[in-house]
């Protein structure tokens, strides 16, 4: 039986540019596009979709009583702060709502990469090398890892703030580019060593148990050995990363990848569904660099690419994130979801 499905989103036409923020500042929220795609998938298995908004709009129809939703489909992404991503679920749960995927907690722990990471570290989870810096600290100090580094905000997405000068390799390159996080980005900063070698993202659907989804792997113009390389906000806005899947690669590793991402996705107690990003470096060991559990579900995002290979339509995963949802609150059966 269709449920009244509500969508809690924050879109990228919603952002309200000031004259200090940077090129990137609205680059995680979404677009109609998503939108749209994520309402039809849903009204193809039966269900009404009502469209909500963000957190504001959200509390307006608590407040008016315009509130009709049996549950709501969650990818608000917030504003501003590192607590953005957790607005939304903390106002359902508030209001006792059910809502599909992961809780206020898990995505403020996730959005902030150095929280993110002694989670993982503490469930063994391999993970680089890291600390976390602002303009006033002693980077000298700071730095017990050595050079190469990589240097990125602290509590964004979407590749913001990084750039081709990410990667240093002294002194005078980590202050420039720990002083651009946070005067631009107005956050700390955090800087990894650099694992130089190749790039994959895994994503995770379910909770009973969890499945990883076919391993998919970056390449930069045609190249998977990426070695020095990253990908940047640059290539992420112009569309020049390619994702292959299955990820061409041996099947050690792909079950290796899969299975870490399954436990990174433990680690932090996703629900539902969420990507889990890593760097292999060149003698092929994996390193988790951060997990989402509010991925891009954008018809043309590679969160949704391993449907090609699972026989899978971009309708039938969004509704199978649905259904693990509706089977997790005791909506439907759990086999139900399986099909």
């Amino acid at each position: 039986m269709g449920k009244i499905i509500g969508i809690t989103y924050d879109l990228k036409s919603d952002w309200q540019n000031s004259q200090d923020d940077p090129v990137d500042a609205a680059a995680e929220l979404d677009g109609h596009k998503t939108i749209e795609g994520l309402k039809t998938a849903l009204e193809s298995a039966g269900h009404k979709v009502v469209l909500i908004g963000g957190a504001r709009q959200l509390i307006n129809r608590m407040i008016s009583g315009d509130f009709k939703a049996d549950i709501v489909f969650n990818i608000s992404e917030g504003f501003k702060g590192r607590n953005r991503e957790s607005q939304v679920p903390a106002i359902l749960d508030l209001y006792n709502i059910p809502f599909v995927g992961a809780d206020a907690l898990t995505l403020g722990v996730t959005l902030d990469k150095v929280v993110a990471k002694k989670c993982f570290i503490a469930d063994g989870i391999p993970t680089a090398r890291y600390f976390k810096a602002t303009s006033t600290d002693n980077l000298i100090e700071l730095n017990t890892i050595g050079f190469p580094l990589f240097v990125k905000t602290l509590h964004e997405g979407t590749s913001k703030g990084i750039t081709q000068s990410s990667r240093v390799e002294n002194f005078q390159q980590l202050k420039v580019q720990v002083d651009h996080i946070c005067r631009h980005y107005k956050q700390p900063a955090l800087v990894e060593e650099f694992i130089k070698g190749t790039e994959f993202t895994v994503a995770v659907i379910g909770n009973n148990p969890p499945e990883p989804m076919p391993v998919v792997q970056y390449a930069i113009a045609g190249k998977t050995a990426l070695g020095n390389e990253f990908y940047s906000y640059r290539h992420v806005a112009q569309k020049l990363v390619e994702h292959i899947c299955p990820a061409p690669i041996d099947e050690k590793l792909f079950f290796c990848l899969q299975e870490m991402a399954v436990r990174a996705y433990k680690a932090v107690d996703c629900r539902d569904f969420g990507r889990v990003d890593f760097r292999v470096d060149e003698a092929g060991k994996p390193y988790v660099l951060e997990i989402n559990p509010l991925p891009n579900l954008s018809p043309d995002d590679v969160f949704v690419i391993f449907g090609k290979v699972k026989g899978m339509s971009y309708n039938q995963i969004i509704n199978r994130i649905m259904d693990e949802a509706l089977t997790r609150l005791r909506v439907i059966p759990e086999e139900a979801c399986k099909k």
